[in-house]
């Protein structure tokens, strides 16, 4: 069996088990949803960990970007997991976090990591898209460092708009999961 399917598979049985709350809650977007998908709780297991972090390391590892990162919380775990995958793989990928807004102390960055400089392309990780608003934030925020983001990944898109969002900033949306997979229509 193909090593990614294996990965792919143990990866949904996980997310379903540990990830999916039902009832109304209010998502990052504001919108109201009757069912929340908490990835975090996968990131930061050790064994939900392992796995993002490989199935990640195969999507990006040939690609020539200069680090992988996103907006804090959602991309935390998930590029410090890919960068320690990377190094043990011979194929070292860099990782940065981006804050909310600058740190009001010490350098006063934004974006934290090793130095991204002008020209550099990045590939931009979170846990779940819904309408892309934090992959947007980030990308604005990279923007205006002159970094490009061609690409954002993310465990799961919600289909709820963020693909679309994405692509007219000439970013591409790619998710290992689509919460199709995981609930009917009648859950969202």
């Amino acid at each position: 069996m193909d090593k990614n399917i294996n990965l792919r598979e143990k990866l949904y049985r996980l997310v379903k088990e540990k990830a999916y709350h039902e009832g109304p809650i209010k998502l990052a977007s504001g919108k109201m949803s009757h069912y929340y998908l908490d990835a975090r709780a996968v990131t930061l297991s050790s064994e939900g960990a392992c796995l993002v972090s490989q199935i990640l390391f195969d999507m990006v590892k040939d690609l020539k970007v200069a680090a992988v990162g996103g907006p804090t919380m959602g991309a935390d775990p998930m590029s410090g997991a890919l960068a320690a995958i990377s190094c043990l793989n011979n194929k070292p990928i860099n990782s940065f976090i981006i804050r909310k807004t600058p740190k009001s102390h010490g350098r006063m960055l934004q974006v934290e990591g090793p130095v991204l400089e002008a020209g550099d392309e990045v590939v931009l990780l979170d846990d779940v898209a819904t309408t892309g608003g934090s992959l947007v934030d980030s990308i604005e925020i990279l923007k205006k460092m002159d970094v490009r983001v061609r690409r954002a990944i993310v465990i799961i898109d919600r289909e709820e708009g963020a693909k679309e969002i994405l692509a007219k900033l000439g970013c591409d949306l790619v998710s290992i999961f689509k919460a199709s997979e995981f609930f009917s229509s009648k859950n969202k």
